[in-house]
């Protein structure tokens, strides 16, 4: 007894620390998650120059991206190019001496109008702007990243609190097409450098925004990391990891939801922003495109965070988990049991000893699935859950497998098997016994 008071305490004392330090780390690990998600998702998108052209390189095709682009370079070259004024200019003679011909004037500029639309057209749907567009948004990214690091200078500048692009290369490339395929009117048109830019974001807040990107870019790529050890750190101090798991998972799908309303409120005023410019019908594609890895990202954190509240359920002491697990451990350990080969039974004594990291091992398998080449998606997560089934299955065959020879051996004496020997070999004792005694008294007898 009174070795028993002391020990007491030390018990309860670092089990109450254990969970004081797992709650701080679950904590921790739900208020980081967005932010590490965000954070990801520039490093990933906005950083990585190959990865941003992978992302966006698909608008190019995009219906409503050309319109766009069409409309604003058409619009641009008309703007500076009067093609009324230049035909009077040009046909200027010959209509004093026929007056009449100056009713053509109009449908003649309307023609050539046409003309400009059609060629802008065609060339946006050509492979050569498709090269182009890959070229300009590689040096738009670039320029991006400046803007974000305080340098104003290059294709993207900052005036006042608007961040231009400038288009210089587009118009001049289009211009130059036209003039080849015979509008050399244009060959004399220089268009003033308002119309060469396009006005990208318009926000007071962009010197917070650069300052954040200051503050939070060293520690972006690291910062996931961190949440994930946050998160690990809390499974392995708890006294109860199937309750942690299940709160875990609560903890990614509640953060999945909120990324989920930021990316629609994000969407919305991305898309109010741009309403009643040429881009407005655009905005929406450019908006999900941009963003359509963290959009993926983020069906992966509902579903893995559902399939952790299921696992925790599953592998916690309630009675409903309990029992499903019972019974589904006993039928694979069933199946390996009925496995006749002994070359099975070797290898299943070594799983069953050694059944506990086997199966972290299988986990971890299923976070190497699911990460492999930084692709996340939801198939690629119902792939990785699929993968950590079947290797959790083929263990407990195993385990039931290499229990089977302690079976056979008579360690289970309520198997049907064993029992029947034994009478058979009592019934002969007993009689050798009596046969013994009668051939023993005629000898005395003699």
């Amino acid at each position: 007894m009174s070795q028993a008071a002391p020990v007491a305490p030390v018990t309860s004392g670092s089990g109450k620390g254990r969970s004081i330090a797992a709650a701080i780390c679950i904590v921790l690990a739900t208020v980081l998650t967005i932010p590490s998600a965000l954070a990801y998702w520039g490093q990933r998108t906005l950083n990585d120059g190959q990865r941003y052209i992978d992302t966006v390189g698909p608008l190019v095709n995009d219906p409503q991206v050309q319109a766009a682009i069409v409309t604003k370079v058409t619009d641009a070259i008309e703007k500076q190019v009067d093609v009324e004024a230049l035909l009077n200019e040009a046909l200027g003679p010959v209509i004093s001496d026929r007056p009449r011909l100056e009713l053509l004037i109009g449908p003649i500029a309307g023609a050539v109008n046409g003309l400009i639309e059609r060629q802008v057209t065609d060339f946006v749907a050509s492979d050569a702007f498709e090269e182009l567009w890959i070229t300009a948004n590689t040096r738009a990214q670039q320029a991006l990243m400046r803007v974000l690091d305080g340098d104003t200078s290059g294709a993207v500048s900052v005036q006042g609190d608007q961040i231009v692009l400038d288009v210089s290369d587009v118009i001049d490339q289009v211009k130059q097409r036209l003039v080849d395929r015979g509008l050399t009117i244009l060959d004399r048109v220089n268009l003033p450098d308002q119309d060469r830019q396009i006005v990208l974001l318009e926000s007071p807040e962009l010197k917070q925004l650069q300052n954040i990107y200051a503050f939070a870019n060293p520690i972006a790529k690291w910062l996931i990391l961190v949440v994930a050890v946050l998160y690990l750190a809390a499974y392995v101090l708890s006294r109860r990891r199937p309750r942690m798991a299940a709160i875990i998972g609560a903890a990614l799908a509640f953060n999945s939801l909120l990324v989920a309303w930021a990316l629609a409120t994000g969407q919305q005023v991305f898309v109010n922003q741009l309403a009643g410019t040429v881009f407005g019908p655009a905005s929406k594609a450019f908006y999900n495109q941009l963003l359509s890895y963290l959009e993926r990202s983020q069906d992966v954190l509902l579903w893995l965070g559902l399939i952790l509240v299921v696992a925790g359920w599953f592998a916690g002491r309630n009675s409903t988990g309990t029992a499903a697990r019972t019974a589904i451990s006993g039928s694979l350990e069933s199946v390996g049991a009925a496995i006749p080969s002994p070359a099975v039974a070797q290898p299943g004594r070594w799983v069953a000893a050694n059944a506990l990291w086997l199966r972290v091992a299988a986990l971890v398998v299923g976070v190497i699935v699911l990460l492999w080449d930084n692709e996340t998606s939801q198939e690629r997560l119902f792939w990785a859950l699929i993968v950590v089934l079947v290797l959790l299955a083929i263990i407990q065959v195993l385990v039931g497998a290499g229990k089977a020879p302690a079976v056979d051996s008579g360690s289970e004496p309520d198997q049907p098997e064993p029992p029947s020997p034994p009478p058979t070999q009592k019934k002969p004792a007993k009689k050798a016994t009596k046969a013994v005694t009668p051939k023993a008294t005629p000898a005395e007898a003699g």
